[in-house]
């Protein structure tokens, strides 16, 4: 698979006050941005997941932690399923 780069320009006083690498920065950018695009519906949660990096464990827990919905379905659509799941 193909990649880009896409430069962000930080400044090193902003990475000293939040104590971390580089690479932590990175990973929460990239965290930060696949969850926006995740929640505006740009991108499916496979894809979010890819652009973040991470393991899924590692991702929904992060969503969960962020109060990000990891789940599209609602109330009804739960309900449902375990209708059918009973009639199994």
């Amino acid at each position: 698979m193909k990649t880009i780069t896409i430069p962000i320009e930080v400044s090193q006083d902003v990475i000293v006050a939040l104590n971390e690498s580089e690479q932590e920065l990175k990973s929460h950018f990239q965290f930060a941005v696949a969850a926006m695009l995740l929640q505006e519906g740009k991108l499916t949660f496979g894809k979010a997941l890819q652009l973040s990096g991470q393991k899924r464990y590692e991702f929904e827990k992060q969503l969960v932690k962020s109060r990000i919905s990891v789940s599209e379905l609602d109330y009804d659509q739960i309900m449902e399923d375990v209708e059918k799941l009973k009639k199994l």
